[in-house]
């Protein structure tokens, strides 16, 4: 059994995908983009902007399903250009406690809405 997800304190999805779904004791959460839910307007200030952003979309979908970054057991981190990735690392870290969640990182060769970063995470309940 499956549940959706939704909170109106995150960027409403674009096509027809979840903002997360509630099976087996995790949450799975869809990749989030720099979008500020309260304006509708993307980030585009620096790397470091948008994964603030991205990751504060994140905690407040886990925040709506009971859940928490907390409680994050995989990332996955997708870059435009990896040379941001100490840029993204640095904000990254401050979201997540010990120990850190495992984590891929991966360069797209393009995303959604030409943003720099989009992550989406995966988390126990």
């Amino acid at each position: 059994m499956k549940e959706k997800i939704y909170t109106a304190s995150a960027p409403n999805p674009v096509g027809p995908y979840s903002q997360a779904i509630r099976a087996g004791g995790f949450i799975f959460a869809a990749g989030q983009i720099p979008l500020n839910p309260s304006t509708k307007e993307l980030v585009r200030g620096s790397v470091e902007e948008q994964t603030r952003q991205v990751l504060e979309n994140l905690s407040n979908v886990l925040s709506a399903a009971g859940s928490s970054m907390d409680k994050v057991v995989k990332t996955t981190v997708f870059l435009s250009d990896l040379r941001d990735f100490e840029a993204m690392n640095a904000v990254y870290a401050t979201f997540f406690g010990d120990p850190a969640p495992a984590r891929s990182t991966v360069q797209a060769a393009a995303l959604p809405k030409g943003v720099d970063v989009e992550i989406d995470v995966i988390a126990l309940e």
